[in-house]
């Protein structure tokens, strides 16, 4: 290639086109010939033409001006791309420019949607792993009601699938696997603004510190009252 024929090419420029628009144009309802005539659209906008004509369009493809017209009013008819009307304050002269933020807005939407279902799905996933961890943890299939509190903490109260894991871990630790006492340990979490596994780590650790701290000054009777109490108040217990 000659020297001068590559400076050329290269005052040219070039392009961007988001990978994510050649990956899912289709699902936006766009065929390849519209494809095109949006990215033809885009490097004539890129340019510095905010309103090239059907016969431009047309001499950077396979198709005629009038096709290239029926493909523009088609891609607005579709919501791809807008027509707009541009006033020069100084000259008071109006004038016409085509837009692709259309384009770029459903590119949003769509990839916000996409974003929204792989997160529900891994959701659903990290639902059924609690439900798989805690029949391992029981060693039994869990009950109608144990199934419906446990879809009760992450619908209703809110609570994240790795916290209800970080609280029957505490259960298993506390000797007193029950659903009762794995719910008094995510009420006192939340009352206490503990939201992720770390805090719930710290906030466990501490409550114990704490009660090893306290003098054994309790009697045989009282230490046997306290074991029965236990898997409902004895980790909830504050100093």
């Amino acid at each position: 290639m000659k020297k001068e024929s590559f400076i050329n090419w290269m005052d040219m420029g070039n392009i961007s086109i988001p990978n994510a628009l050649l990956m899912n144009y289709t699902r936006l309802g766009l065929d390849e010939q519209e494809m095109m005539v949006l990215v033809h659209m885009h490097s004539f906008i890129e340019s510095g033409n905010f309103f090239p004509t059907p016969g431009q369009l047309s001499a950077r493809m396979t198709i005629s001006a009038q096709q290239c017209m029926q493909v523009l009013r088609t891609c607005i008819q579709k919501g791809m791309l807008k027509i707009e009307e541009q006033e020069d304050t100084v000259q008071r002269i109006y004038s016409e420019t085509y837009t692709l933020r259309p384009l770029w807005e459903k590119m949003i939407r769509l990839l916000d949607e996409e974003n929204v279902e792989q997160q529900q799905e891994k959701q659903q996933h990290e639902e059924m792993q609690i439900y798989t961890l805690m029949e391992k943890e029981f060693g039994r299939p869990l009950s109608p009601i144990e199934c419906e509190t446990l879809s009760m903490w992450l619908d209703q109260d809110g609570h994240e699938p790795s916290i209800i894991v970080a609280a029957l871990k505490e259960a298993v630790l506390s000797g007193k696997l029950n659903f009762r006492y794995i719910d008094r340990i995510l009420f006192e979490w939340k009352k206490n603004g503990v939201r992720t596994v770390d805090q719930a780590k710290q906030y466990g650790e501490k409550f114990r510190q704490q009660r090893y701290k306290r003098p054994n000054t309790n009697n045989t009777s009282n230490n046997d009252s306290e074991n029965k109490d236990f898997p409902y108040y004895n980790w909830l217990e504050q100093s």
